[in-house]
């Protein structure tokens, strides 16, 4: 028997995943939680196989905070993501923190409880053209930006001209001009939006 945990913020969705997995009798939902702290809490005081969880869960912690604060547990089960976002930098978030498979929720009702299955064995699930996504996230020089540059970027997205950024930081236009060639080398963007566009695939914004 696979004993699992559903964490989704929406009760209809665990509603849904719960009434799903009644159908199979080597599944058993043990468990559910609105929050990854819920979830973290669960696990701590409960045997669990596989977490099957969300990505995003509200205010809190997202999936990957939450997939790597439980393979941090003494005896963690795995974790599997399940979420309609899939951008590469957050795919790649949940990879490295530990989780064991990453699924979109347009896929089958029989392709969740195979990874499931999958899972609890140990085996990484990805689909074929996520895996190549995620071996190329791994090859990718990783950008560190510091605090300063992350705050300036930050104002940099709301479109925000360098006057009303340096008035926003309490620095001058000069020490902002310095920040943004920093963060343009880092980035290797050539222009303000260019910029904007590759954090946000980095996971920076």
């Amino acid at each position: 028997m696979i004993r699992i945990l559903l964490v989704d913020d929406h009760p209809i969705v665990r509603t849904g995943l719960r009434a799903l997995f009644e159908n199979y009798e080597d599944i058993s939902v043990i468990g559910e939680a609105s929050s990854g702290e819920e979830a973290v809490q669960f696990v701590k005081a409960n045997p669990v196989d596989v977490v099957l969880c969300d990505l995003r869960l509200g205010a809190g912690m997202n999936g990957a905070q939450t997939t790597a604060a439980i393979r941090q547990l003494s005896k963690p089960p795995f974790v599997l993501i399940l979420t309609t976002f899939d951008k590469d930098s957050e795919v790649l978030a949940c990879i490295e923190a530990g989780a064991a498979g990453y699924l979109l929720k347009d896929v089958s009702a029989q392709t969740i409880v195979d990874s499931i299955r999958q899972a609890a064995l140990g085996n990484v699930v990805l689909a074929p053209e996520m895996t190549q996504r995620v071996v190329e996230g791994m090859r990718r020089p990783k950008v560190e930006l510091t605090k300063r540059e992350k705050d300036v970027l930050v104002q940099l997205a709301t479109g925000a001209a360098n006057k009303q950024i340096a008035k926003a930081l309490f620095v001058s236009e000069a020490t902002v001009k310095t920040h943004l060639v920093h963060i343009f080398d880092k980035l290797q963007a050539t222009t303000r939006t260019d910029a904007i566009n590759k954090a946000q695939d980095l996971g920076l914004l």
